[in-house]
């Protein structure tokens, strides 16, 4: 196995992607992809290997992606998991524990992530075209490491009619450049799709509140994603996107909420223009990926709507390891995913323990 029979699922998958995320896949056919990735990585990762191997699921003994082992999100500081030589590096955007210890996504077929970026983008962001892309996210140019940044890049030149970069690699905001885009956007009939992180947007809303854009066209939007991490104060969601509205002009129902990081190579989105306003908090994820909640202790699978730590299988990660443990909480039911936040304070026990089972099969796995 390795690098040819990566390409060989890797053309499978991308075929499968390309035919949108509208209807479930059967239950049997993810099955049946998930295994043959999971022999995949078994064979090209050693630590994962000898992770699997301690748990006593290799290829011959699981038969159901759930019975896959999971990695937590932290493994990705730590051991370097892809299958044959990576394309692109993607990594987290930092830690308090220093640059050194951000996680680090070896990508080895970057036409896969496109592929599975592209129909969830395009069914739960774009409901129309044409759209313009005001993005306060910076280039893939200025951000050559950002997943986030790749993403954007890659939906402006398949959806876009133009793009427009106002915020460079250091956070800076052209906000006169901004300003002038908008105040001609209103004047026009095309459409604009403003894109940001939730700390980009509430910094730049901030910025515009004292004199408001005004008479966007009809059907334009806000994608944002990433949440408040950093802010030196507190904000509801709920203020947020009050006083997005009010300095922008594209109103609730029109906000869309996007879910990802950096260890996982799908996203999970609001299906807020289809829905409505009352389907805020709710994310969506394609038909790919498969979402748990797990106990925090003993990483048993919780009732139907109950907390726990999400866990996702995503066939996108085919190149690196499928199925990541995560310390965000949050509740699924019938595939959709309400978000609560991640844990607070000590690290879950069952992440801890699956961390230290993962470093210590580098030994012996290698």
């Amino acid at each position: 196995m390795g690098a040819r029979s990566l390409s060989h699922i890797t053309e499978k998958l991308e075929r499968r992607f390309a035919l949108g995320v509208e209807r479930p896949w059967p239950a049997d056919e993810f099955d049946t992809l998930a295994l043959e990735v999971f022999a995949i990585q078994f064979e090209a990762i050693p630590a994962y290997r000898g992770f699997c191997e301690g748990r006593k699921r290799t290829p011959s003994t699981v038969s159901s992606w759930h019975e896959v082992p999971a990695i937590p999100a932290a493994a990705f500081k730590h051991v370097d998991l892809c299958v044959g030589e990576p394309e692109v590096v993607f990594r987290t955007s930092g830690t308090t524990r220093g640059g050194n210890r951000r996680g680090r996504h070896l990508v080895p077929c970057v036409s896969l992530y496109r592929a599975s970026l592209l129909p969830p983008f395009e069914s739960y962001v774009l409901d129309r075209s044409p759209v313009r892309f005001v993005s306060l996210i910076p280039s893939f140019d200025q951000w050559s490491d950002s997943s986030l940044s790749f993403m954007v890049g890659a939906a402006a030149e398949a959806f876009a009619t133009q793009a427009h970069w106002f915020v460079d690699s250091r956070g800076d905001l052209d906000e006169d450049g901004l300003r002038s885009l908008l105040g001609r956007a209103s004047s026009s009939a095309e459409r604009v799709l403003i894109l940001g992180t939730a700390l980009a947007l509430l910094h730049t809303v901030e910025r515009l509140e004292a004199k408001p854009i005004e008479d966007l066209p009809d059907g334009s939007c806000i994608m944002e994603t990433g949440g408040f991490k950093g802010l030196d104060r507190e904000i509801s969601r709920s203020e947020f996107h009050q006083r997005v509205t009010a300095a922008t002009g594209v109103p609730r129902g029109r906000i869309v909420g996007e879910y990802g990081m950096t260890e996982l190579l799908s996203q999970l989105y609001e299906p807020t223009l289809s829905e409505g306003a009352g389907a805020s908090g709710v994310h969506l994820a394609p038909p790919w990926m498969k979402v748990r909640a797990l106990d925090p202790v003993t990483l048993d699978e919780v009732e139907r709507g109950e907390q726990g730590l999400l866990a996702f299988f995503d066939l996108a990660n085919a190149g690196s390891v499928c199925h990541v443990l995560t310390e965000d909480v949050g509740a699924v039911v019938d595939g959709r995913v309400r978000l609560q936040g991640r844990v607070q304070g000590a690290e879950p026990r069952g992440c801890s323990r699956a961390m230290d089972e993962l470093m210590a099969s580098r030994g012996s796995g290698s």
